[in-house]
């Protein structure tokens, strides 16, 4: 019973140290990440800016400092917004059933003009000339008519 308790144990133990060293590394590699961008950004900015727009050269603090403004104008900070990716499947699902499973044959459209004129201006015609027949007082109400 014993050795039960000790593998037990030492397997919670061994998890624990491998997701606090998943951390570390982790913040590490963001942390290098961010000043790596931090100088490509300064570089490119005292590369191109200075001669295109005539602007001065900034320091790595100032690089840091546009990468962090142009992320609060233009993106926000990387929040994965679980209802935008909702949105992206069901509007890919409905697309998709939409479009016969994926089948985007268009090739049948080209006569939808020709059928108007022959065919689908009479037929709604028919129909209005059907629906006020058919309708009472309440109907031409709703209708508007």
């Amino acid at each position: 019973m014993s050795e039960y308790m000790e593998r037990k144990v030492k397997s919670k133990v061994e998890k624990y140290f491998r997701a606090l060293l998943k951390i570390v590394i982790g913040g590490i590699l963001l942390i290098a990440f961010i000043m790596l961008f931090g100088y490509i950004t300064m570089r490119l900015w005292n590369w191109l800016m200075p001669e295109i727009f005539g602007l001065v050269t900034i320091d790595y603090w100032q690089a840091i400092g546009i990468i962090v403004l142009s992320k609060i104008i233009f993106g926000g900070f990387g929040s994965h917004n679980s209802a935008k990716s909702r949105k992206k499947k069901i509007r890919k699902k409905f697309s998709s059933k939409c479009t016969n499973g994926g089948n985007k044959d268009f090739s049948k459209w080209k006569y939808y003009d020709q059928f108007w004129e022959e065919e689908g201006n009479q037929a709604f015609e028919d129909f209005v000339k059907h629906k006020k027949e058919g309708a009472g007082p309440q109907n031409e109400a709703e209708m508007g008519s």
